[in-house]
């Protein structure tokens, strides 16, 4: 027969309603109690009756995901890991790519999409401050990646500006003294880029080095070809640069590619880091060093601020209130959040070269 919810609760040792309340994304409960019913809700293998559940709730059991590019390697990884990550609540993630484009963005946001949602996890690149504002209480919303400023909705994101100063310093730390960055002013990257040349700039202070224009090289997307191409005008400047700080790893794949074609050896001629930590990366000739966000925290992080907001819209309405548009952070009571996300600077052979066997 089916594991039933009293089954589980027999195992963890807690009753029905905690059972309830933990496979629901409702109530209040204890990290240690949520980890021990999670545990015999794998082990015995026990699945929620959706039907019912959202009949008896309300709920669709529908969350959505909007980000820029479904095709971009670091959001479709993304998509995967909050695909597993909704599956444990048994929901399911409905996803839409916008192309960065803020009349679908707010369209998406604010439109009749977000009647099919019991909440929505976002990915911006064009809206701004005031149009998050504007549609924050409509529908439970958290934000991954894009930077807005705190007290809006809840934000989960790696801090960019650390992260960029990392990756430029490393290259310092290498001798390298002409360090050009590729992305600046990308059509889509807003906040994110600007923070990510912030740190640039930072880096480059702390070592007393002046700024230099020319270095900075911008481009009109985040793709590999846009980084072959801002690649190709830097190496045709009067002095070159002898490392670069992408500020995606797509962009530094294009990169990498242009020094082949120029003959340059990477990292002997030209060091070069990029950003997010795609599959890509790790299997490029030569190896890409990159900034690898912790993705898999994003994206369980991103659910559990979700789940609380759907929670706290549930008891609003169960106490007769009108949530939509009437709170921050999609109808709860509670104040918006900034999770920042754990990163790392995973040095590989486009910046250190592959090592050599012994003997």
């Amino acid at each position: 027969m089916p594991t039933s919810l009293k089954d589980v609760a027999a195992r963890a040792g807690v009753s029905a309603r905690t059972v309830s309340n933990v496979v629901n994304g409702s109530g209040v409960v204890a990290p240690a109690t949520r980890e021990r019913v999670q545990q015999a809700v794998d082990e015995l293998g026990y699945r929620p009756n959706a039907a019912a559940r959202n009949l008896r709730t309300g709920r669709t059991g529908l969350v959505g995901l909007v980000v820029p590019e479904i095709d971009s390697p670091y959001f479709s990884e993304m998509a995967a890991l909050l695909a597993v990550a909704v599956e444990g609540r048994s929901w399911t993630l409905l996803t839409d790519a916008t192309g960065g484009d803020a009349e679908r963005e707010r369209r998406l946001l604010g439109g009749a999409r977000r009647q099919l949602v019991d909440g929505l996890i976002l990915s911006p690149w064009a809206l701004t401050p005031d149009d998050i504002a504007r549609h924050a209480g409509a529908v439970p919303l958290v934000l991954i990646g894009e930077h807005v400023p705190d007290g809006v909705v809840d934000h989960v994101a790696v801090d960019n500006v650390a992260a960029a100063r990392a990756a430029t310093a490393h290259l310092l730390a290498l001798g390298r003294r002409r360090v050009a960055v590729v992305g600046v002013g990308a059509n889509g990257a807003g906040a994110t880029a600007r923070l990510r040349l912030q740190g640039y700039h930072e880096a480059l202070a702390a070592a007393g080095l002046p700024r230099d224009p020319a270095l900075e090289a911008g481009t009109g997307a985040l793709h590999r070809a846009d980084g072959a191409a801002a690649l190709r005008r830097l190496l045709d400047l009067p002095e070159p640069p002898d490392a670069v700080f992408c500020f995606t790893d797509q962009l530094a794949l294009g990169a990498l590619r242009v020094a082949l074609e120029r003959g340059l050896d990477v990292p002997g001629d030209l060091a070069v880091v990029g950003f997010d930590d795609i599959e890509d990366g790790r299997y490029a000739t030569p190896s890409l060093t990159t900034v690898s966000p912790d993705k898999a925290a994003t994206a369980r992080l991103a659910v559990e601020c979700l789940a609380d907001r759907i929670a706290e819209r549930a008891a609003v309405r169960a106490q007769g209130g009108t949530a939509p548009g009437e709170a921050p952070g999609g109808g709860g009571t509670a104040p918006a959040r900034t999770v920042v996300v754990a990163h790392r600077l995973e040095v590989r052979e486009s910046t250190v070269g592959r090592a050599v066997a012994p003997g």
